[in-house]
């Protein structure tokens, strides 16, 4: 009998998702907000995605032997509970709270999880619902996903589980050895968080433009010392400054924030708008390093000497979407390699939870090699896509996909391009993604300004062929999932430099062809016209919307941008102005 396995993340109240595992294969996984198209879908369960996974896997709800959560009771008789109400001693009801009723939001969670799977056609007197700590799932979903068979040093870092907020063990012939937690809220991505609240973005969100933004600033402007310090093993945060709750929250026109009036005092107001200036830049940049230095020194306090041992690492958690701190972790003289679980965030937590519950029950799970997870659509539901809706698109069945792109690329215009199964995760890696030509001036500025309505100083990043990588990045080190960034190699950046940032560096994929064959060819040809195999890749979204899903999603998107081309399969849908040249059928 095969064991089928269903991970449900959402616990967090944001980010759901679905993960199916049968027999240890990773069948399919989604993220809800595809679906309901409302970016992290919060407050949702992940009924859509779900529902996609079991059809796509042609089963039934009586079919799935076990549903791992990733969220579990904690009991009194461990710290966490204690350490919670002794750091928030100032807000007496919360602290009474973690003691008294500290599982209050497991339950709650658990029922959401049964309604969710009642709507799905489950029989609840048979399903069998596994709780996973949350931290342990983002361990699994690292260590279990990473292939690697010798032991392997595993860390965690995110905002808060339960109530654990990092995570230090180590992997070793499929288990999972716990060395350390610590607790909210000491939490250095929730420190991370708050700031980023600070400078104006919104958390969960803009964590990613905090780092985007921090080369265009100075860290030694600002000595951040003062948030946060681990000394004896022990991180501690400034709940002075950040990770508050209560009264202690500053409020701006009735809402609060997780930082306080202390932080407006020392720093000065909230930055508003899209320019990135001062003093804000230097802010992200003190901050981004501050989460450097932190991380550094608790890896190397309590995973040195595994690291020393065996050079691998397994990382998860949404502090591992931090591709710069990965960048310094790959320079430690005793780092061969580093597997950053590609769907970090909370999302990735169902796919750590069923495949710890998959190892459990004595059956190891596949190496996690690429994410094309999602819903994938044929050449017949695009047309019917583009026959019914009501902005009429025109359109052509191509010939030579990767061929044709590639010259309209090389001519300067960005593409959409939607191909096979959707990703899961953040990343947009060559299934639903915008494409442009990094050696075109301005490429980079025009996706900006025009399609993706983003701030202008946000990098963009590339794909590359697995023959390009050593060569631009300096490095052999495996790089699928765009989770670490390189320093680009002298000669390169004037090759591409729309794909370069601010500070010399690229937020890279390295692609094999046989997770995308089409995508690598498409670089094929690039290569051919330009000498580069590399495209400048973003994801099919606009700013603040959730990452395309459906061929409806990507009408629906390319109608409302200056985006010109779509290409949906063998399907090349244009817009009317540039009708005549697009359609008239490309020469044999």
């Amino acid at each position: 009998m095969a064991l089928t396995l269903l991970g449900l993340s959402g616990a967090l109240t944001h980010d759901p998702s679905a993960a199916l595992y049968i027999d240890g294969k990773l069948v399919a996984a989604a993220e809800e907000e595809r679906f309901v198209r409302d970016k992290h879908a919060k407050n949702r369960m992940p009924y859509e995605a779900a529902k996609f996974c079991l059809e796509f896997a042609g089963i039934r709800p009586a079919d799935v032997d076990a549903v791992a959560i990733p969220f579990a009771p904690i009991s009194l008789a461990e710290g966490a509970r204690w350490h919670y109400a002794r750091r928030y001693w100032y807000a007496p009801e919360r602290a009474l709270d973690a003691i008294l009723t500290g599982n209050r939001r497991f339950f709650r969670y658990r029922k959401r999880i049964e309604w969710c799977l009642l709507q799905l056609g489950f029989d609840l007197k048979k399903t069998e619902i596994v709780p996973v700590e949350h931290h342990l799932a983002h361990a699994s979903s690292a260590y279990h996903c990473s292939g690697f068979t010798e032991k392997t040093a595993i860390l965690g870092i995110d905002g808060k589980g339960e109530y654990a907020t990092t995570f230090f063990g180590y992997g070793e012939n499929g288990r999972i050895h716990k060395i350390k937690e610590f607790y909210d809220p000491d939490s250095l991505g929730g420190l991370y968080g708050a700031l980023t609240e600070y400078l104006g973005f919104e958390m969960l969100d803009g964590e990613y433009k905090v780092m985007g933004m921090a080369p265009y600033g100075d860290p030694q402007r600002y000595d951040f010392s003062r948030l946060a310090k681990f000394e004896n093993g022990e991180l501690t945060v400034n709940t002075d400054y950040a990770n508050v709750i209560g009264f202690r929250r500053y409020k701006e026109q009735g809402k609060g924030y997780y930082f306080s009036p202390k932080l407006i005092e020392w720093l000065g107001p909230r930055r508003a708008g899209d320019s990135a200036d001062d003093p804000y830049i230097h802010y992200a940049a003190s901050m981004q390093k501050l989460f450097e230095d932190l991380s550094l020194q608790m890896i190397e306090h309590y995973l040195g000497d595994i690291l020393r041992e065996t050079g691998r690492l397994a990382f998860s958690g949404g502090g591992a979407l931090n591709v710069k701190l990965n960048q310094k972790i790959i320079a430690r003289p005793d780092v061969r390699e580093l597997f950053v679980q590609p769907a970090s965030g909370d999302a990735g937590t169902a796919v750590g939870a069923a495949g710890y519950v998959s190892v459990q029950r004595g059956v190891p799970i596949e190496k996690m090699a690429h994410v094309f997870l999602g819903p994938a659509y044929s050449n017949e539901d695009v047309v019917a896509a583009c026959a019914r809706h009501p902005a009429r698109p025109q359109w052509r069945r191509l010939r030579a996909v990767p061929q044709e792109i590639a010259a309209l690329l090389v001519a300067g215009n960005p593409v959409a391009w939607f191909q096979g199964r959707m990703e899961f995760g953040p990343r947009a890696l060559g299934g639903r993604s915008i494409l442009g030509c990094p050696s075109v001036a301005g490429v980079a500025d025009r996706i900006n300004a025009q399609i993706k309505f983003r701030e202008r100083w946000r990098p963009f990043c590339p794909s590359m062929l697995d023959s390009v990588g050593p060569q631009m990045l300096g490095s052999d080190h495996p790089a699928p999932f765009m989770t670490f960034t390189f320093k680009v190699a002298d000669g390169w950046q004037e090759r591409v430099p729309e794909v370069v940032h601010e500070d010399g560096t690229s937020r890279a994929q390295v692609l094999q062809r046989e997770y995308n064959p089409r995508y690598y060819d498409l670089m094929v040809e690039l290569e051919k016209l330009t000498g580069n195999g590399v495209v400048l890749n973003t994801s099919l979204n606009r700013r603040g919307e959730a990452m395309i899903c459906s061929p409806t999603d990507a009408l629906n998107m390319f109608f409302g941008s200056d985006l010109e081309y779509l290409v949906m399969e063998d399907v090349l849908v244009v817009k009317a102005d540039v009708a005549a040249d697009a359609l008239a059928p490309a020469a044999a």
